[in-house]
C-alpha cells in the first residue's frame, strides 16, 4: 500500500487529548484537573477552527496527538482530519519526525504548531505558508522565550536538536542554530502561550 502524498502545503498541529489530570498539568494548582482540561479542550476546537479556514488554500491538516487513541481524537475534533500518535522522545524527536514524514509525503511547505496560543488565527498561518516561498524558515516567537509555530521548505534536523525544551532560551537558541547555518529567516508577530497560572490573565 503506497502511503498518501501530501498538498505542497502542510500544516502539522501537535496537541493532546483532554483528559483531566493529563492535560494543561500546569495549570491545575490554579483551575483543577477538570477546569485544566476543559481549558485545553477549547484552546484546541479554537485552533482547530482557524486551522480550517485554510483548506480553500489547499493545506493538507495533519494533527498529531498524545493521549487518547484516533477514535476517540476523530470523535473530539472531527472524522476530516489526519490523525497521527506523537514519535517517541522529546519535543524535538517528535517535531522533526513530523516534518520528516510530511516532507517524505512530497510537501514542500510544512507549518507546526501547538494549540496553546489563542491569538494564532487564520490569517498569521496564511503568511507563515507565503513566507516560506522566499525563506528557508518562518519562526512565530512567545512572550515565554519559546515559539508557537515554525515552518520549513526542507527539512533541516539541526534545528531541534540540542535545544533546551520547555525553558525561556528555546527561541534564542532555535535562532542562534539557524544564523550559523545562514538559513533566510521570516518572524512572526511575537504572541502568548497559555501555559501557567499566570498567563491566565491574557486570556
Amino acid at each position: 500500500m503506497t502511503e498518501q502524498r501530501s498538498a505542497e502545503k502542510h500544516l502539522i498541529i501537535f496537541t493532546r487529548y483532554p483528559e483531566p489530570g493529563q492535560a494543561k498539568t500546569r495549570l491545575i494548582p490554579a483551575l483543577g484537573a477538570e477546569g485544566a482540561a476543559a481549558l485545553h479542550r477549547k484552546m484546541a476546537e479554537h485552533t482547530m477552527s482557524q486551522a480550517r479556514l485554510l483548506r480553500g488554500d489547499a493545506v493538507d491538516i495533519e494533527v498529531r496527538f498524545a493521549g487518547g487513541d484516533r477514535a476517540q481524537m476523530q470523535t473530539w475534533l472531527g472524522s476530516d482530519l489526519d490523525y497521527h500518535p506523537q514519535s517517541a522522545g522529546d519535543l524535538g524527536d517528535r517535531m522533526s519526525d513530523a516534518f520528516q514524514s510530511a516532507f517524505d509525503r512530497g510537501a514542500k511547505r510544512v507549518v507546526t504548531i501547538g494549540t496553546d496560543c489563542p491569538d494564532l488565527n487564520h490569517s498569521l498561518l496564511t503568511t507563515a505558508f507565503q513566507t516560506l516561498v522566499t525563506n528557508d524558515l518562518v519562526i512565530g516567537s512567545a512572550t515565554d522565550g519559546g515559539y508557537y509555530l515554525i515552518g520549513l521548505r526542507y527539512m533541516i534536523p539541526d534545528l531541534f536538536q540540542n535545544i533546551t525544551w520547555s525553558t525561556s532560551i528555546v527561541y534564542q537558541q532555535t535562532i542562534a542554530i539557524a544564523e550559523k547555518l545562514k538559513l533566510s529567516v521570516a518572524n512572526l508577530p511575537m504572541l502568548s502561550d497559555v501555559d501557567r497560572p499566570e498567563d491566565l490573565e491574557k486570556l
